[in-house]
């Protein structure tokens, strides 16, 4: 068996074989007549994307003689440059989402702070006319005229008490306004953030839309043959790739089972095949590539950030020769692209619009490094 029809094989066996990935150590569903593969480097960068002429969204119909490969790369530059900026806008989202809850929280303490300044101020109110009930005579007077010398010094204390706690009334009642005027200014300062992030969000959502509608238009002007070749291309370039990587033996270092954690994780991501990518869904009837990522660990008991960007700063990095079933494996010099690891080479991901949830060769993109959502 050639090793291209081989990493043809991977894909179609993963499934099939994760529940043994998953549960044996050691074991990676090995292809017949073909010792297990080593790591390919961690480090990768975007595919050059040069060779098409011309604005995608104008121009005229293709020619049969049309450099279909040179198509080929520029819609993977239109969708790359779509994925960035679905990372852009789903970073823009969280960080609103985060506001908009600080800026709740802020209300509260304000509800509470001016119950608590109405409270003081009855209080303080409270003190001033028992003050006032014990008269506004001098000390010395109050005992001239007092027919009990001892209940003038107990009654005197306990003025004093009073004065102390009035005081004290006071002071707590400036504090809480202070506190106020802060909780205003930093709602003020969280109003004004949202308002950028949703300023943010609707530009991501314009050039995901302008790179998007320019690939559509791209390929609406290929002939029906050609749209056929152009899908063969970039199977062949996929495959190609998953070969290229599967032939430097990466898969014979590759032994680790997942964690429970990893299991639940792929079985998640694993009940999604099929369904259709969407730009910025989180499920459940649609995904992009970091909305299935970031869920299918949810599910598992582990939240992780909601961008392959963040997924790959944040998460901790593994070596690919110890990657295991759950881990994540992102793509592109920029991390713009996140998959999940099944095991025998092979991942599920959200590849991008126009198509769903499915399985595909680890190697088929440029890998930028592996990160570990779980501690253990």
């Amino acid at each position: 068996m050639g090793s291209g029809k081989r990493a043809l094989t991977t894909a179609a066996i993963a499934l099939a074989c994760t529940v043994t990935v998953l549960s044996a150590p050691g074991t990676a569903c090995a292809r017949p007549g073909r010792p297990a593969p080593a790591p390919a480097p961690p480090g990768g960068s975007a595919p050059t994307h040069g060779g098409a002429t011309g604005a995608p969204g104008g121009g005229s119909a293709p020619a049969a003689g049309k450099d279909l490969e040179a198509v080929r790369r520029q819609l993977d530059t239109l969708y790359h440059d779509a994925a960035v900026a679905t990372d852009a806008y789903n970073a823009a989202e969280e960080r609103a989402k985060k506001q908009s809850a600080h800026i709740v929280d802020l209300a509260r303490e304000i509800v509470k702070g001016q119950q608590k300044l109405a409270a003081l101020k009855d209080r303080a109110g409270a003190a001033a006319r028992a003050q006032y009930r014990g008269g506004g005579l001098p000390p010395e007077v109050r005992l001239w005229l007092s027919n009990d010398p001892q209940q003038f010094l107990d009654d005197a204390g306990t003025v004093r008490q009073g004065e102390r706690a009035t005081e004290g009334l006071l002071t707590e009642m400036t504090r809480t306004q202070e506190d106020l005027k802060q909780y205003a200014r930093d709602a003020s300062d969280q109003w004004k953030e949202l308002d950028a992030e949703r300023k943010a969000k609707a530009d991501a959502k314009k050039r995901i839309e302008k790179e998007i509608t320019a690939a559509e238009q791209l390929r609406s002007r290929l002939r029906k043959q050609e749209q056929e070749r152009l899908r063969k291309l970039e199977e062949q370039a996929a495959e190609q790739a998953q070969t290229a990587w599967l032939d430097t033996g990466i898969l014979k270092d590759i032994s680790t089972r997942a964690s429970a954690e990893g299991q639940k994780a792929v079985r998640f991501a694993s009940d999604q095949l099929g369904k259709p990518y969407v730009w910025g869904a989180e499920g459940p009837s649609s995904y992009d590539c970091s909305g299935l990522t970031s869920q299918a660990w949810a599910a598992a008991g582990t939240p992780i950030p909601r961008t392959s960007q963040e997924q790959w700063k944040q998460l901790r990095h593994v070596g690919i020769k110890d990657m295991r079933p759950g881990d994540l494996i992102i793509y592109f010099h920029d991390a713009s692209h996140v998959a999940m690891y099944v095991g025998d080479g092979a991942i599920i991901h959200a590849p991008r619009p126009g198509r769903s949830v499915t399985i595909a060769g680890a190697g088929s993109m440029p890998i930028l490094g592996v990160v570990r959502p779980d501690a253990r």
